[in-house]
């Protein structure tokens, strides 16, 4: 029987022992940049996906290494734009866009704005912020004739709406919302709120007066149901 010293593993470790095969290969050699897009990237197909929208489920199931091949290990933000269009409605089309690293200023935006091909059937645009946005490029994306939802990258790393401890929420039909708020015999105002900024109206991209379903299980009871409207 061999002790410290064995000769089975792959790189070695500080007290002379080596780093099995298996320990080896979970270490990922690739750049940090490349790793963010990528999972940034996924979240929002996943969300765009869960609003309704056409996603492709090779885009969804796109590997890391594969993600690598494609864009490299410090991709081009231009190349990683995509635009998207709703299912059931395909006039709505949403554009996706990186913005490069640093303060987005309103020259930046300016910029964007320049490049967007085919605005007229443009309804919406994420951008996607490695920093800050300064007052006057805010001012400008509000001038634009579409709907603009920003998100910070490191907001993206992660769906939040896949955390084991997140309730199931899900969006109500204006059919499904009148039909609860007849069955309560109660007006929409009357329902609790959920700010129009809270994390998951965002990923779904919710406006004033949409209604939430939200469905706990697990814990203590084994299920219980309530509904929020976005405020």
């Amino acid at each position: 029987m061999e002790e410290n010293g064995g000769s089975s593993g792959g790189g070695g470790e500080p007290n002379g022992e080596t780093l099995g095969t298996c320990l080896s290969s979970l270490i990922d050699k690739g750049s940090v940049e490349s790793h963010r897009y990528f999972l940034s990237r996924i979240t929002l197909l996943e969300m765009l996906k869960d609003r309704g929208y056409s996603v492709p489920s090779s885009d969804i199931n796109l590997s890391l290494h594969d993600f690598r091949q494609i864009y490299g290990q410090i991709p081009d933000v231009d190349r990683l734009r995509f635009s998207v269009t709703h299912l059931s409605d395909p006039s709505k089309r949403i554009l996706v866009i990186f913005c490069e690293p640093g303060v987005v200023k309103v020259t930046s935006v300016r910029g964007i704005a320049g490049q967007i091909v085919n605005r007229n059937t443009l309804t919406g645009l994420i951008l996607v912020l490695q920093s800050q946005m300064t007052n006057q490029a805010q001012k400008a994306v509000e001038l634009l004739p579409f709907k603009v939802e920003i998100f910070q990258i490191t907001d993206l790393l992660i769906n939040i709406t896949k955390h084991l401890l997140r309730p199931k929420h899900r969006v109500l039909t204006d059919q499904e919302k009148q039909k609860l708020l007849k069955k309560y015999s109660i007006e929409v105002k009357q329902l609790p709120r959920m700010s129009k900024n809270d994390a998951i109206a965002r990923y779904y991209g919710l406006e004033k007066g949409q209604v939430v379903k939200i469905i706990y299980s697990g814990g203590i009871t084994d299920s219980y149901i309530t509904y929020r409207c976005v405020w």
